[in-house]
This record gives C-alpha cells, sequence and structure tokens, in this order.
C-alpha cells in the first residue's frame, strides 16, 4: 500500500501574507508577528480608541499598548480613571495619521514596511522618543543615517535629534553640515531655521569657522612636520655622502665603484650639487652665496645632531661643537628648538631618534 507523501515543513515564506508588504522584523517569531499583524489590522476586542488628525481613528489593545510603551500605559491608567464605563480614548496628534498607524504597527509585531520608514522617519523618530519605544527610535536613526539625509533635509533632522536627545545622529548631521557647509546654507531649511532658531544658526556658524581654522592648522602642521622630515633625511644623507660615498662623491679614501647598488636617500642627489658648488665657490664664506650659505646651515644643524663629533666623517662637524660656546644665547636657542622639533617629527613618524654610525 503506498502512503501519501507528507506536506513540506512549514518555512519562513509559507508563515508571511502574500499580499503583505512587510520587509523586515525585529522579532525571531514569524508566526506571532504575523498573529499580532492579524490583530492589529482586524481590531478584534479592541479596548482602546486613539483619536488622531482629520478625524481619523484607530482601535487598539490597552494591554498591548501599555505593554510596549511606558508612557502609554500611563496614559491609559489616567484614561481608565476618567472613564470607568466607557470606552477608553487617548490622542496622537501633530503628525500624519498614517505615521502613528505604522507606529502602532510597531508596537504590536515590532514589524514595519520599508517604503513608510523611508517615508515617515522623522515623524516616527519623533514618536519613538515621546512614547519611549527604543528600538525604533534607534531604528529610526539608522535610516536617517545611512539612507535618507542629505543637504535639503539635514537641518530638519539636525534640529529633530537636539529635540530627540539622539547625540549619535545629531553629532553625524553636524559633520554632514560641516562637510556640505555651502549647499546646505541655501536649502530652504537652512532658512526656516535662521527665521525660527537664530541662536542654532549662530552656533552651527561658528563651529564652521572654528573648523576650517583647525583644517589649516592641521595643514600647517603637516607641512612643517614634512619640512623637518625633510631636513633629518638630509642630515642621513649627509652622513651617508662623507662615509660610504655616493655615485660620483665620496671620501677621499673610498674608492666608489660603478656597479654600487642605487642610493635609498632622496636628498643625495641635491646634497651632491650643493657640496661641489661648495668646494668651487669662491665666495663660500658665510654671508656670501645664497648656496653656500645653505651649506653652512646644513653642516651646523649636523654638528648638533651629531652623536660623537670627534669621530664624525662629516667636514667641520668638530669645529661647528666648539663653535657654539662663542655663540649668541638667543641663536643657540633657535637652533636647539629646532633640532628638537626635527627629532620628534622623526620619532612621531615611527622612526627611531637620530644616530649616527661614525
Amino acid at each position: 500500500m503506498a502512503f501519501p507523501l507528507p506536506p513540506p515543513l512549514p518555512t519562513q515564506k509559507g508563515f508571511t501574507p502574500t499580499k503583505s508588504k512587510i520587509k523586515s522584523c525585529f522579532s525571531a517569531s514569524i508566526t506571532m508577528n504575523h498573529s499580532l499583524d492579524c490583530l492589529f489590522d482586524e481590531g478584534y476586542r479592541a479596548d482602546v480608541s486613539i483619536l488622531m488628525d482629520y478625524d481619523n481613528v484607530i482601535y487598539a489593545h490597552a494591554s498591548i499598548l501599555g505593554a510596549a510603551s511606558p508612557v502609554l500605559k500611563g496614559m491609559l491608567k489616567q484614561s481608565r480613571g476618567h472613564r470607568r464605563n466607557r470606552k477608553q480614548a487617548i490622542s496622537i496628534r501633530g503628525v500624519p495619521p498614517e505615521a502613528v498607524r505604522v507606529f502602532i504597527r510597531f508596537l504590536y509585531s515590532s514589524c514595519y514596511e520599508e517604503e513608510k520608514i523611508e517615508e515617515f522617519a522623522l515623524p516616527l523618530l519623533v514618536l519613538s522618543h515621546v512614547y519611549v519605544v527604543p528600538r525604533l527610535k534607534r531604528l529610526c536613526e539608522l535610516w536617517l543615517e545611512q539612507e535618507l539625509m542629505n543637504t535639503e533635509n539635514v537641518i530638519d533632522i539636525f534640529q529633530l535629534a537636539l529635540l530627540c536627545d539622539a547625540p549619535r545622529l545629531s553629532f553625524i548631521c553636524h559633520r554632514f553640515i560641516l562637510r556640505n557647509f555651502k549647499p546646505v546654507s541655501a536649502s530652504e531649511g537652512w532658512k526656516i531655521m535662521k527665521k525660527s532658531h537664530p541662536k542654532l544658526e549662530k552656533e552651527i556658524i561658528e563651529s564652521v569657522i572654528y573648523e576650517d581654522v583647525a583644517k589649516k592648522e592641521r595643514s600647517r602642521k603637516i607641512n612643517e612636520r614634512k619640512t623637518y622630515l625633510q631636513l633629518y633625511e638630509a642630515m642621513e644623507a649627509l652622513v651617508h655622502i662623507c662615509r660610504d660615498g655616493c655615485r660620483t662623491i665620496g671620501p677621499h679614501d673610498k674608492i666608489l665603484r660603478d656597479d654600487q647598488a642605487p642610493c635609498k636617500y632622496e636628498a643625495c642627489k641635491g646634497l651632491e650639487m650643493l657640496i661641489r658648488h661648495f668646494a668651487q665657490c669662491k665666495l663660500r664664506g658665510p654671508g656670501g652665496c645664497i648656496h653656500c650659505k645653505r651649506m653652512w646651515q646644513i653642516l651646523e644643524l649636523h654638528s648638533r645632531l651629531c652623536a660623537d663629533s670627534d669621530l664624525c666623517k662629516v667636514p667641520l662637524c668638530r669645529n661647528f661643537r666648539q663653535r657654539r660656546r662663542k655663540q649668541n644665547k638667543k641663536e643657540d636657542i633657535r637652533w636647539r628648538i629646532l633640532v628638537r622639533k626635527i627629532v620628534r617629527s622623526r620619532s612621531i613618524a615611527g622612526a627611531p631618534f637620530f644616530s649616527l654610525e661614525c
């Protein structure tokens, strides 16, 4: 005898109504969500009337509303005291009726239609804050942060985020305004805010100015550190030339080979030309040729960074160290500050302090 095949096991799809537009659910129990959704749609034995704008009414269940929202629970208790023998009623006005419907549906099943969230994200953010529904509030914040924010609505979102105690959303709005200040300041939302909240407009403009100044200061420090790093590398290249030799220049007792490996110091080529000029220039005394003056400064800077001037092979290293005793105190302090900044910039960049293997 052939037995009929058993019916397939129910899947998540099998429990979802075919005509439903529900896209996402917080709850793991799809069956329970479906039952609660049906209870909301049918209003079976509903004991609360929710009054909205334009004479719209939603019928709901006090026990579900009270369990989902502590604020609604308090309102229902108060309403029960005034209407002992009549059906309870609460008012939710000032927002679109359809947004209230989406809000109440979420209280029942924690389910939502993505199209509705996209359309009513701002009023739902207000409702979830006023009636203390954290999950819905966070959901609205995510949609506003990731999907809906643009130059036209960011001011409205920012003001609501401040009113609804949403610090993360307000921070993201503020950063968005700073990055897109010109188009945002030309939007309709900005013009309305300028009239209704001039103090907030002033604070935003002040933050934009502060951010611009801070940006310029960061850029200045980056360029300054880059200059100090280049000076540091020039000092290393100078030691390399005077100790090992590079390309066609080096110490007199060093034999330079044609097949030597490529130099790793970018500053070597410029230093090589400067050293050759310095060796041949007739005005190389201090205060003479501008190129020679630069070479004198490089040699003095090296002497201040050198670990051991007695063994160093860089020319005049020891002479500069001895000359330092007779140097003007103010000039000496200036050199010390420069050396400290050069060494510090290199240590910040992740390399060790300056050291010479003389």
